[in-house]
């Protein structure tokens, strides 16, 4: 079973629908309970990264997510999601964030159209088990801040938009989607099924 993280910030429904679609179970929780019993996590979000980091704050979930991470519990975090998964951001105004990850959260600065919104190419910057099978594609994207990861290893898939921008990183059980798979077609929905598969191998 998957646990949608329910923190009042985020796609919910639509992820657990995208999740029936391809045959998973999941249940969308904020019970620390629940969460430690699932076979992997699903961190969404939409909305501002202070915000975010305060409900997680509020609902005493920032040590529930620490303490799954820490016993490699398979964990995504998808838009705002992957974003909170990393050390800080500069979003409204400079915040911690859950420092899974190291690498900081910058907005998009330039004369192009903010926020990044539509659909872009997915590259493939190396091959990796979340990519078997599947050929590089479009996927939605709807964000006006993006992630430098300290480390460039994390990266594992990337888009342009006026620049390199982090589209998927992984480092061990710790992935992130900064598009919306649910929302990302074909290709979107492939990725979803290889991560809900890669936390049913977990707890084999």
């Amino acid at each position: 079973m998957i646990a949608i993280i329910d923190y009042g910030m985020g796609n919910l429904h639509s992820v657990s629908k995208a999740l029936e679609r391809l045959g998973h179970t999941s249940i969308i929780t904020a019970d620390p309970e629940e969460i430690s019993y699932a076979s992997g996590l699903i961190l969404p979000g939409v909305g501002a990264f202070g915000d975010a980091m305060r409900e997680l704050e509020e609902r005493n979930l920032v040590g529930t997510i620490k303490a799954a991470a820490s016993q490699g519990k398979p964990l995504l975090g998808i838009c705002l999601g992957m974003q909170l998964l990393f050390t800080s951001s500069d979003e409204h105004g400079f915040h911690q964030g859950l420092n899974l990850l190291p690498g900081h959260v910058v907005k998009f600065e330039g004369d192009y159209p903010i926020p990044h919104m539509g659909w872009n190419w997915l590259s493939f910057q190396f091959p990796h088990p979340l990519f078997h099978k599947l050929e590089e594609g479009y996927v939605y994207f709807v964000h006006s801040f993006h992630v430098k990861a300290a480390n460039t290893e994390d990266v594992i898939a990337t888009t342009d938009y006026y620049q390199p921008v982090t589209a998927i990183i992984n480092r061990n059980h710790i992935y992130g989607m900064q598009f919306h798979p649910e929302k990302s077609g074909s290709l979107g929905l492939k990725l979803l099924d290889q991560f809900a598969n890669i936390a049913k191998q977990e707890v084999r």
